[in-house]
C-alpha cells in the first residue's frame, strides 16, 4: 500500500536541555559542497535560533517539531551544537524580547513559531532591517522574512476521511486551541472530509482557547467522549495532551475510543492502542528549508505555502497500524483528487 506521507522519525529531546548564552554572529566558514554538483555553493556555519510560541519545546506538537528540524539541520551541516538554540515564551510579553535577543546577538536566523507570533514578529523585523527572520503560520509582510504556511485544511480532509470510515457511533469531534485562522483550517478541513464520505455523521467541535491546558484537553475529551464521540481530532498543541490521557483512561476501562495526533505523528508519543493516525504537518521540513536557502546565500523573504502537492501535509506512515488497506486506499484517492484540483478543501 502506498503509504499516504512519509515523515521523519521524532528524535528524542534532551530533558536536561540548558539554554546556551547568545554569542556573537560567527564568522562565515564552508563546510563542504551541498548537494553533488561540485559548483553548488559551500554552506556557511550559520547560527539559527528559535522563539517557541506559549506551549513550549516539548508540546508534542509544532514546537516540537520545529526544534527537531533545527536539531536535524544542526547535523546535516556540520554545526557546533550551540548554533542551534532555542527560547522559550511562557506569555506573549516574551516574544518581542525573546526575538530581539538572538537578532541583538547576531544570530544569522531567527525562527518565531506561531501564528501568535506574527504582529511581535514583524515588529522586530521592521526595527531590525538588517536582520533575517522567519515564521511559521503566520504571513510578515516584510522583505527579511520568510513565512511558511501550509494547507491544513487538506491533510485534515484526509484525518476526516479516516474518522468517518472508522467511527461506530456516527458521531465524531474535533478539538482546537485558539480560535484562529490556522486552527479554523484543520477545523473545516477535518469536517469537509467527514461529510465526503458520509454527511450524516455528526462533527462535534470545541474551541479550548489555549494551546498548554492539558487538563482543559482531557475535560474537554471526557464531555465527548461522554456524548459519544468515539475519535477525536485535536489541533491545540499541548492543550492535546490531555485528550489523549483521557482517551487513554477510557480505554483501560474497555471503552473504543480513539485520537487523531496532530502536527507530528503523536503515536510515538502517545502510543498506538489510543491514536487511529496522524495529520502530519512537516514544520521540521520547513525550517530545514528555509535555513539551508540561508546557508547557501539562497534566502528570500516572502510566503510559501506546503499542501499534499507539496508534501507539506498528510497522514503517518504509522497510519497502516491501526487504519485498514481499504480505507487508506480510499483516502490515496481523495488525496489525488485534491492534488489535481478535482476537489477544492475549504479554508475559511
Amino acid at each position: 500500500m502506498k503509504k499516504v506521507l512519509s515523515v521523519l522519525s521524532v528524535a528524542t529531546l534532551s530533558l536536561s536541555l540548558v539554554l546556551a548564552g547568545c554569542g556573537s554572529k560567527p564568522e562565515a566558514q564552508p563546510q563542504g559542497q551541498t548537494g553533488s554538483n561540485g559548483g553548488a555553493p559551500a554552506a556557511k556555519a550559520i547560527k539559527v535560533g528559535m522563539v517557541t510560541d506559549v506551549g513550549g519545546v516539548n508540546d508534542n506538537s509544532f514546537n516540537q517539531s520545529a526544534w527537531e528540524g533545527l536539531q536535524k539541520l544542526q547535523t546535516d551541516l556540520n554545526l557546533p551544537k550551540e548554533n542551534v538554540n532555542y527560547l522559550q515564551s511562557k506569555s506573549d510579553a516574551d516574544y518581542v524580547p525573546n526575538l530581539t535577543q538572538f537578532v541583538k546577538d547576531g544570530w544569522d536566523l531567527t525562527w518565531g513559531i506561531g501564528f501568535l507570533m506574527g504582529d511581535h514578529l514583524k515588529k522586530v523585523a521592521d526595527e531590525n532591517k538588517d536582520a533575517k527572520l522567519a515564521i511559521i503560520d503566520a504571513e510578515v509582510d516584510a522583505p527579511n522574512v520568510a513565512s511558511v504556511l501550509f494547507k491544513e485544511h487538506e491533510g485534515s480532509f484526509l484525518a476526516g476521511v479516516v474518522a468517518a470510515k472508522m467511527t461506530k457511533t456516527k458521531k465524531v469531534g474535533f478539538v482546537g486551541g485558539v480560535d484562529i485562522p490556522v486552527i479554523k483550517r484543520f477545523d473545516l478541513g477535518f469536517e469537509a472530509g467527514v461529510k465526503a464520505v458520509d454527511p450524516s455523521i455528526q462533527v462535534v467541535k470545541v474551541y479550548t482557547g489555549a494551546f498548554d491546558k492539558p487538563d482543559m484537553g482531557k475535560s474537554t475529551a471526557s464531555s465527548m467522549y461522554g456524548q459519544g464521540v468515539d475519535i477525536i481530532f485535536h489541533a491545540s498543541g499541548g492543550t492535546g495532551d490531555g485528550v489523549f490521557n483521557e482517551a487513554k483512561d477510557r480505554k483501560a476501562k474497555g471503552e473504543n475510543v480513539w485520537v487523531i495526533g496532530v502536527d507530528k505523528d503523536q503515536s510515538l508519543t502517545f502510543g498506538d492502542e489510543i491514536t487511529l493516525t496522524s495529520m502530519v504537518k512537516r514544520v521540521d521540513e520547513a525550517v530545514i528549508r528555509v535555513a539551508k536557502d540561508l546557508s547557501e546565500d539562497k534566502f528570500k523573504g516572502g510566503v510559501q505555502w506546503l499542501g499534499l502537492a507539496e508534501n507539506g501535509v498528510g497522514l503517518a506512515d504509522t497510519s497502516t497500524k491501526n487504519v485498514p488497506e481499504d480505507v487508506l486506499k480510499l483516502v490515496e484517492e481523495y488525496k489525488q483528487k485534491i492534488v489535481k484540483g478535482e476537489i477544492t478543501v475549504p479554508d475559511k
